[in-house]
């Protein structure tokens, strides 16, 4: 996912950009703010511009983006790991409690991509690699899946249903053009809308449907309102939980609310990616190696053993 904190490593013009854009989740409060600057400068890289005079007020936000993606990412490895080991809706302790480990993902996956969007110096650039890891990761999605068959499985909706027929990279891609289109200055409203919509019913086969797609745009498009962004998100949450409830299963219906557990880790966020620039780097790039190369690494066990 796009690195979501500029290379400048000045903190106090990192602290200070972050308050200018009004991130008001986050502990933060200007000292001797110098009148009529923005925070954030320059063109395509949004670099942040010098300031001595932002400091943090309460060290309450302990994690950078680094390990935010880390859990991300062991949450989701057990949440997968949950579906191989027990696969269907098993209601055992283990693999409940692995699911719900698991919703911890999706959130801090959307929260990333929007805050990628804002940052990057290319959106276009940023739209072509979410293209790619979805693509990869299709073909490794329905690999791992418990229902693979063989070749045909790779077919889109080769097995009848409408829904988990491609991964999540598709709906975090959606969302990152549902935000290219309504950051759009020229587009009219009514257009926008409907691109939405349209967008909606193309990411409805993937895994979190458009679910993840709408949490997305409510990040990016209400940043620095961390009440509207928390309320747009648990409404969309909620819509998916009750398709599911009443479609799939009532108790793996309700396990979708514990998604919310990730707020507390997301305000936990300090705004920094980490000290070590080499991890930085590693980092950046880990996620999309890690996410289409673990399913086909499941996918793999999987056949082992079923034969």
């Amino acid at each position: 996912m796009e690195s979501n904190i500029p290379k400048d490593r000045n903190k106090g013009a990192l602290v200070h950009s972050l308050y200018s854009q009004g991130m008001r989740g986050l502990p933060w409060r200007a000292i001797n703010r110098p009148a009529g600057k923005a925070g954030v400068g320059g063109q395509g890289d949004k670099r942040m511009q010098s300031t001595k005079s932002i400091q943090p007020e309460k060290s309450h936000s302990i994690l950078n983006s680094n390990a935010l993606k880390l859990i991300a990412i062991l949450a989701m490895t057990a949440d997968h790991l949950a579906w191989l080991l027990f696969p269907g809706y098993d209601k055992q302790p283990l693999p409940i409690l692995m699911h719900i480990i698991g919703r911890l993902t999706c959130p801090i996956m959307c929260y990333f991509i929007a805050e990628g969007f804002h940052y990057t110096r290319s959106k276009a650039r940023y739209a072509g690699r979410l293209l790619l890891l979805a693509v990869v990761s299709h073909f490794a999605y329905l690999f791992a899946s418990n229902d693979f068959v063989g070749w045909r499985s790779f077919i889109p909706f080769y097995y009848g249903s409408f829904l988990n027929q491609t991964s999540v990279a598709w709906s975090l891609l959606g969302g990152l053009l549902m935000l290219w289109l309504c950051d759009s200055k020229t587009l009219k409203t009514p257009v926008k809308v409907a691109s939405v919509l349209l967008l909606c019913v193309l990411m409805f086969p993937a895994d979190w449907s458009c679910i993840a797609s709408l949490c997305i745009l409510s990040i990016g498009s209400n940043r620095g309102n961390a009440r509207k962004q928390i309320a747009w998100c648990v409404f969309y949450v909620a819509l998916y939980a009750a398709v599911y409830f009443f479609a799939l299963d009532q108790i793996y219906g309700l396990l979708q609310l514990c998604t919310v557990l990730s707020i507390p880790l997301l305000f936990l966020y300090n705004g920094q990616r980490g000290k070590n620039a080499s991890v930085n780097r590693i980092m950046k790039w880990f996620f999309y190696l890690y996410y289409p190369l673990h399913l086909f690494i499941l996918g793999l066990i999987q056949q082992a053993l079923r034969s």
